[in-house]
Formats: C-alpha cells, sequence, structure tokens
C-alpha cells in the first residue's frame, strides 16, 4: 500500500482572524471544508507522524506517507505595496507569507523525512495558473475584486469560489486544445519548481503529481527532464503501474481516504477498494490531502487521524502480508532492469501482465 497526499507547504486561510475579516463582508463563507483550509502546523505534522510511526507492515516497515509540495506562495507584503496590481512569489525557501505564523513547520518537515515516514515529492511550483490569475486581475472584474478580497485578508486563493485560476499547467477557460502551457513554459515551470525543492529538501524529487492532476505528455517530457521517475494519477479506475513514454512510472490512485472533504466517508468503503486492489495484485493507492490533518482554523485533524488509525489497523488485520511502500519503493521494484528486489530480509517478487482499466464502482 502507497499513502500519497497533495498540498503540502501551501497556504490558504491564514488565522481565526483571517476568517472574521472575510465573514465580516461574506457572511456566507465557510460553507464548505475548502474554506477552511489552512497551512499545517509542527503540531498537526508530529501527530500525523506518531500516527503512521506505530503501524508496522509485515516486514516491521512504518507505514509511510508521501507528501507533495507546493513549492511557493503568495508575496502578499510585496503584492500590498503596489496596491495588489500584479502577483508575486514566495519560494518556501525564503520562509512563509507576511502575517502567518507557523514555528517549527520546517523543521517538523525535515524530522518526518529523517524517521522515514515523510517523502517529500513534487507538486508543482504554485497550484493555480498563474496566466489565468494574472489575465483576471487586469480586466478590472468583480473576479478581480474577489482575489483582491481575499489577498487583503491574507489568503491566495479558494478554487471552488474561483475554478477560473485553473492549475498550474492548465488553463480552463482558453480553447481546449490551447488549456495546457506549451512544453517550452512547462519546462520553466517544473524547473523553477525542482530548484527550489533541491533547496528546501537537498535532493531532487523522483516522484511528481500535477495540481488537479492536470497534466498532458508534455508535462511527462518535461519531468522526466529534471530527474522524475514516477507520475502520480488521479482516483477513477483500478489500474496497474505501468511504464509510459519517457521511461515514467505511472502510478494510479485507487483509495480516496478524505473524511474532511467526504460527507459519506467510509472507512468499510476504503477496505473494500483496498481489498479489491489487491485480488487484482495491484497495490492500493491511498489519496488522502493535506486538508484533512490542518487543525488551526478548524480541526480536521482529530478525526481524520482516529479514522486512519483505525484503516491502517483494519489493514493490518484483514492483510497479515501488507507492505507498505512508497513511489520510489515501487520504482526500484518495477524498474526496467528489475524482476524481483529485495528490502531488508524481505524478498518483494513482482511480475508483467496485461491489464484493461476497471472503473471504480460509486
Amino acid at each position: 500500500m502507497v499513502l500519497q497526499s497533495d498540498d503540502w507547504g501551501r497556504a490558504g486561510l491564514r488565522d481565526r482572524g483571517a476568517l472574521d475579516q472575510l465573514r465580516a463582508e461574506e457572511p456566507a463563507f465557510g460553507e464548505r471544508p475548502y474554506d477552511f483550509y489552512t497551512l499545517e502546523t509542527a503540531d498537526d505534522l508530529a501527530a500525523l507522524r506518531e500516527v503512521l510511526g506505530r503501524h508496522r507492515d509485515s516486514s516491521g516497515q512504518p507505514a509511510r506517507l508521501v507528501m507533495n509540495f507546493i513549492l511557493a506562495n503568495l508575496d502578499f507584503a510585496r503584492m500590498r505595496a503596489e496596491e495588489f496590481r500584479q502577483i508575486h512569489l514566495l519560494p518556501l525557501t525564503a520562509g512563509i507569507p507576511e502575517g502567518w505564523i507557523r514555528p517549527g513547520l520546517f523543521q517538523a518537515y525535515r524530522d518526518g523525512i529523517a524517521a522515514g515516514i515523510f517523502r517529500p515529492a513534487l507538486h508543482g511550483m504554485t497550484h493555480f495558473s498563474r496566466a489565468a490569475v494574472e489575465r483576471n486581475l487586469a480586466d478590472a472584474s468583480g473576479r478581480t475584486a474577489l482575489l483582491t478580497f481575499l489577498w487583503r485578508a491574507g489568503v491566495s486563493y479558494i478554487h471552488w469560489r474561483m475554478p477560473w485560476i485553473g492549475y498550474e499547467y492548465w488553463d480552463p477557460e482558453l480553447p481546449e486544445d490551447e488549456r495546457f502551457l506549451s512544453f517550452e513554459s512547462q519546462c520553466r515551470s517544473i524547473g523553477e519548481a525542482v530548484g527550489e525543492f533541491a533547496k528546501l529538501f537537498s535532493t531532487l524529487p523522483r516522484s511528481a503529481c500535477a495540481p488537479g492532476y492536470r497534466a498532458n505528455k508534455d508535462t511527462d517530457k518535461a519531468w522526466a527532464q529534471y530527474g522524475v521517475r514516477v507520475v502520480q494519477n488521479g482516483p477513477g479506475t483500478l489500474t496497474p503501474p505501468h511504464f509510459g513514454p519517457n521511461g515514467l512510472l505511472h502510478l494510479y490512485r485507487t483509495v480516496e481516504f478524505e473524511p474532511a472533504t467526504d460527507a459519506g466517508f467510509s472507512i468499510d468503503d476504503c477496505r473494500r477498494r483496498a481489498k479489491d486492489c489487491f485480488a487484482l495484485g495491484i497495490p492500493a493507492i491511498v489519496s488522502l490531502h493535506s486538508i484533512n490533518f490542518h487543525s488551526s482554523v478548524r480541526d480536521f485533524r482529530s478525526r481524520s487521524l482516529e479514522l486512519l488509525d483505525q484503516f491502517l489497523s483494519a489493514l493490518q488485520m484483514d492483510h497479515p502480508d501488507l507492505l507498505y511502500l512508497d513511489d520510489e519503493d515501487l520504482y526500484d521494484l518495477v524498474g526496467p532492469d528489475a524482476h524481483a528486489k529485495s528490502r531488508g530480509d524481505l524478498n518483494v517478487k513482482v511480475t508483467k501482465k496485461n491489464f484493461t482499466k476497471i472503473r471504480v464502482a460509486s
């Protein structure tokens, strides 16, 4: 089983003061969970690390989390000085935006990585399309007012309220065949993000997940040029890992563990989907976004960690031979030169077979 998680390092709602400021002008603010998306704290990470660390697989290894990082946020101080006429980015390597308080956050990332429980991976430089935001900012429309309304409260964006901001490599309001950035533009964005990732983690990313899962062949080609070897794809089908062009291993999420955002969330459903994967001889790849572990504005963390603890315990009981892997482990196991490899004292055999996609039952 693999745990994959998006949106780490991305700043959303700053604090309760920002919430009050937004509600003063928009009383209905708070309609959906993502209105309360904020930014993880050191305590959030410590609590998550503790739960994952006490779950061991059949080889004695702890559960681990692939954490996809956004490498920059909006530089509100610089933008405010220019009366929000244009956007500027603040890389994580330079800290978090003005007004945000997250003591010990970066050390908490490092501690989890050193413990072998967190595995950093690449999400992007931004989550949104910079071109889409800049175009709407220049229009002096109601959209411009919404952007600056959020920015004055120290909030970068709330995607469900403004889907026209798109995703880093994809602009939703352009003609269909022009929505993805060109290969050259994607190379620049990915190269910038890889550089910041290397500064932050002293290593290059081997796994990547496009914001919004919006990627095309140019994205894959650019990732491969910067050393990425694993592509994380979104949920929807029970699809085995497979190699695509450019030698990239494609993984597909098959279990959605999202108690913070899914009103109908069920551990039994997650167990059933994992069981379906194992019956087909493919890994259960679990999607769980960072919002599930936030606690500073609304406490999503407590319930999510309780449910995650129950889920992992149930899986270990259901499947005594369960193995916790990460993306890089899978690549090493099924790479072009390997059909069987060892992890410690455990031999893991893999086989190749033809497959057809099976849609996940709703």
